[in-house]
């Protein structure tokens, strides 16, 4: 996987919209994020075109509307931004990670148990 363009908080809930609804136009997109930020719509128009001229939005126009598809896959993004996350704050050591999170209590026993279950699970399809 090449390395995807960094977008900022806000261009990734103008993402989150166009993965979840695409293709969806421009007024499609404000109406969404009116609903869930206090942004204006030019702010929103302004969070379209960076994405597009960062090259993760690719646009049409359909009479007088323009409607957008992502040229970013939503998980190639949030795989991206994992590793970036691992490597930044625990060397890329995912051991390292769980272990803070296990000895810090911010695991529930549920998500612990899940964990198990996940790595069990990963364990015999290498073993196949």
């Amino acid at each position: 996987m090449s390395s995807l363009p960094q977008i900022s908080e806000a261009e990734y809930e103008v993402m989150k919209i166009v993965w979840k609804y695409a293709p969806i136009n421009t007024n499609e997109i404000t109406e969404k994020l009116l609903e869930t930020s206090s942004w204006s719509p030019k702010t929103i128009q302004t969070l379209i075109k960076r994405l597009v001229n960062k090259g993760v939005l690719a646009y049409e126009k359909d009479s007088r509307v323009f409607v957008y598809t992502p040229l970013v896959q939503e998980s190639d993004y949030i795989g991206q931004e994992s590793k970036s996350f691992l490597d930044r704050f625990y060397g890329g050591n995912i051991t390292t990670m769980l272990s803070s999170f296990i000895e810090n209590d911010r695991l529930s026993e549920t998500e612990i148990n899940s964990l198990r279950s996940l790595l069990s699970t990963s364990f015999h399809k290498e073993e196949n």
